[in-house]
């Protein structure tokens, strides 16, 4: 008799801050339509780096949870075009046409293709923003492979929707199949006709059935070696050198037709993942990090924005674009561009309309910090022996027959289905024409779609910080929630100055005690002479606001958030770019500095 011996799993850690931002994130990321660019705001480079990692290790979470979820609803499980998929796909794409049905929309289960694109890399290249084309390019191209690429080039064809609610999801392509048949048929009557000129006694000599015989074979041989020659063709030279060709040709460096044909490039690729989406049964999504762009020219940056909106241009585009940047570098680098013409050489005005979902990650929070200084401790030898004491207790898992699945946070399930309503909630109130919330909506569509994709987020770190279980709504409630996205969105600069003013007397030694009780619109009116004397070099800041009149009935009268609330909601506030509040710090303390210093001369005492 063989026993086998529970395994106690290990206690899970308690989450750091930087978790429970990067999984908010990517919970989002799930549900956001794409395609979508997500402005993800860091100062250190090398925290950036860990959190896109978090976000990236959190999403394949998401994947693997979603596709076990739909095996056990029944549904079919997913192919994949390798080994004897590769022969289905080889077969689906020649003769079938893809068509999207019903069913095929409601599938949950994802596949997230995850592409580093660092800009450091391509620094040396003249246009930079053709390698953030090419590098999309060949990882496809390595993800699927060549051959069914090559294939999709040559024969096959974009998905179409359903008529109804048919579920039939692949329909044969009769003009295809009718045109290879009738090649064979021409194909065979000429070989025919030239084997009987050629070994029938007494029609030897007629050299007219003979020409005939060889005309017909060869034409129709020769459409079919010219179909195989094309896709031979494309399996050998790759979009990437495609691209590379047409950046370093003369004759379509100065034509418009340039970027046309770059944009087919991405067009055809965009149509070979909508055909891979109904043959692999999942929703494909691809996720492109950016990273060291602020290490660039600015030149070349505003070329990878320029190369952004190519691949954009498609609205079914499938792609998610991360970009990992520091606002406060990467938008003097903007300015000093051609590309602000327009916008009144205003980086951040350019930096929003650019970024449809704004996640500022706040400053390092205790957890997070101890982790990583437990990280730096650490020697390499130290880290080895973890990796491999953690592979070793996987192996001991599966030996034992126990298929030990990675413990769950506690309470991220609760939270997360806690959080659905409380969105639907919010939605509601934007949705609801009688609520005072809709009249402060922005004409703009990019605006809008920057507070439709925010405002998840922030629901779901309130609930997080809350503990869940219903303790959120002691805090904030959805519509103050929403409320509270849209004053980030509508009046950045002022709202990051009433914010830069209250932290600043939070730090103050002796701090008022109504301090916690005053409104945010009062802490704004006792500072606005000074925000008013510093408007000359907070200009484009302020540039972004829109109607002042709004803002102080927004604040005044509608929503009169307190400096309290104010806080606790600091923390959860993603769509506010936190580097314009650190340039107004300082600002304020280069200020101070100076009155600091007037004040002893003007007494008669000599400064050291």
């Amino acid at each position: 008799m063989t026993f086998i011996v529970p395994i106690p799993l290990p206690i899970p850690e308690p989450p750091t801050e930087d978790d429970v931002y990067c999984r908010c994130l990517s919970r989002t990321l799930c549900h956001t339509a794409t395609p979508v660019t997500v402005g993800f705001y860091a100062p250190c480079g090398h925290r950036l780096e860990s959190l896109l990692a978090k976000v990236t290790a959190f999403m394949r979470e998401e994947m693997a949870r979603r596709e076990a979820a739909e095996l056990l609803r029944g549904h079919r499980k997913p192919r994949s075009p390798h080994g004897w998929g590769l022969l289905v796909a080889l077969w689906l794409l020649a003769f079938y046409e893809p068509v999207v049905t019903e069913g095929h929309l409601r599938r949950k289960n994802l596949e997230f293709i995850f592409i580093r694109f660092s800009a450091w890399e391509f620094e040396g290249c003249d246009k930079l923003w053709a390698g953030l084309v090419t590098t999309l390019c060949q990882n496809i191209r390595q993800h699927f492979g060549a051959l069914p690429l090559s294939v999709f080039h040559v024969l096959g064809s974009r998905p179409r929707f359903a008529s109804g609610f048919s579920q039939r999801e692949w329909v044969l392509k009769k003009g295809t199949c009718l045109r290879l048949w009738g090649l064979l048929l021409v194909l065979a009557v000429g070989i025919a006709i030239l084997l009987v000129a050629l070994l029938v006694p007494g029609i030897k000599d007629h050299h007219a059935l003979k020409v005939v015989g060889s005309a017909v074979a060869s034409l129709s041989g020769s459409s079919l070696v010219l179909g195989a020659l094309s896709i031979l063709k494309n399996f050998l030279v790759s979009e990437k050198k495609k691209i590379e060709r047409l950046t370093n040709s003369e004759r379509f460096a100065g034509q418009l037709g340039f970027m046309s044909k770059i944009r087919g490039e991405v067009e055809v690729l965009v149509d070979f993942l909508a055909f891979m989406e109904v043959f692999e049964r999942r929703r494909l999504r691809v996720v492109l990090e950016i990273t060291s762009l602020d290490l660039c020219y600015p030149e070349k940056v505003a070329g990878v924005f320029n190369a952004m909106a190519t691949l954009l241009s498609d609205a079914n585009a499938p792609f998610i674009f991360v970009l990992a940047v520091d606002p406060s570098v990467i938008v003097p680098c903007l300015e000093q561009t051609g590309c602000m013409k327009g916008l009144a050489d205003n980086g951040y005005l350019y930096l929003n309309r650019a970024v449809t979902l704004p996640f500022s990650i706040p400053e390092m929070g205790a957890r997070s910090r101890l982790r990583s200084v437990e990280a730096a401790i650490q020697t390499r030898e130290d880290l080895m022996y973890r990796i491999i004491a953690g592979n070793v207790a996987k192996t001991r898992h599966g030996c034992c027959g126990v298929v030990a699945a990675a413990p769950a946070v506690p309470g991220w399930k609760e939270v997360d289905a806690e959080a659905v309503p409380w969105i639907h909630e919010a939605f509601r109130c934007l949705h609801d024409g009688s609520d005072v919330l809709s009249r402060y909506l922005p004409e703009n569509g990019a605006n809008v779609r920057r507070i439709v994709n925010t405002i998840p987020i922030t629901l779901r770190l309130l609930l997080h910080r809350a503990g869940g279980g219903g303790g959120g709504t002691q805090i904030l409630s959805p519509r103050a929630a929403a409320a509270w996205v849209v004053l980030a969105d509508r009046w950045p600069g002022r709202l990051s100055w009433t914010l830069q003013c209250l932290e600043d007397a939070a730090h103050d030694a002796t701090p008022a005690p109504g301090d916690f009780g005053k409104s945010l619109w009062s802490i704004f009116q006792e500072h606005a002479g000074e925000l008013s004397a510093l408007r000359q070099p907070l200009g484009k800041v302020l540039s972004l606001d829109s109607d002042p009149e709004l803002f102080r009935a927004f604040l005044a009268r509608d929503f009169p958030f307190s400096a309290a609330e104010a806080r606790r909601l600091l923390g959860v506030t993603v769509n506010l770019d936190h580097s314009i509040r650190h340039q107004m710090g300082l600002l304020r303390a280069l200020g101070r500095i100076g009155k600091v210093a007037v004040v002893p001369v003007s007494r008669g005492v000599q400064c050291p």
